[in-house]
């Protein structure tokens, strides 16, 4: 049987990490957390060798999220349930994720929090260029179709229990669910 997908997209310091973790310590059954920031900390990438100048990420980028896009698709393919944090913040990614993720139940969340916040967040993280967070919040939500969006400035329990009620109802209705 296919896997279920819990996408949860939002500007980088809204909270998908915190909802994420929640989410897979009460959900019913087995969810993998993904996300780029995985592969980034597992040394996966070779990152240390872009800071020093021997490969140049602008070249490496489009594969690696090619990549990334296709694993999550194979992984749900072989009957893993994936809680997805991600931001499509690159044109043609939403497009991609559409058609490699059609065949599958994709609950598409939105988090939403002030810029203040994001700022704030942004302080006391030590793994993201500075300003990411500004730049993603005025256009990463654009023509963007949810089937929940939510308040990240809330408790990340409640947030997982209000995806949760949807994810048990089956209701779909963004842009991953089909004939929309």
């Amino acid at each position: 049987m296919p896997g279920q997908i819990i996408f949860l997209h939002g500007p980088s310091s809204s909270g998908k990490t915190t909802l994420a973790r929640a989410l897979q310590n009460r959900i019913e059954a087995p969810f993998w957390h993904v996300s780029i920031d995985h592969l980034r900390d597992s040394d996966t990438l070779p990152l240390a060798r872009v800071k020093a100048g021997d490969f140049q990420w602008k070249t490496m980028r489009a594969a690696v999220f090619d990549g990334f896009h296709a694993s999550l698709a194979a992984y749900a393919r072989t009957g893993n349930n994936l809680i997805v944090e991600h931001i499509l913040d690159t044109p043609g990614w939403a497009d991609d994720l559409h058609r490699l993720l059609a065949p599958f139940d994709v609950l598409f969340i939105g988090l939403h929090c002030p810029l203040t916040t994001l700022k704030q967040r942004e302080k006391t993280r030590r793994d993201w260029p500075l300003g990411s967070p500004e730049q993603d919040f005025n256009t990463v939500h654009e023509a963007r179709i949810y089937d929940l969006t939510l308040d990240s400035t809330q408790p990340a329990t409640e947030n997982a229990e209000k995806i949760l009620t949807l994810w048990r109802s089956g209701k779909r209705q963004s842009e991953f669910a089909p004939n929309v």
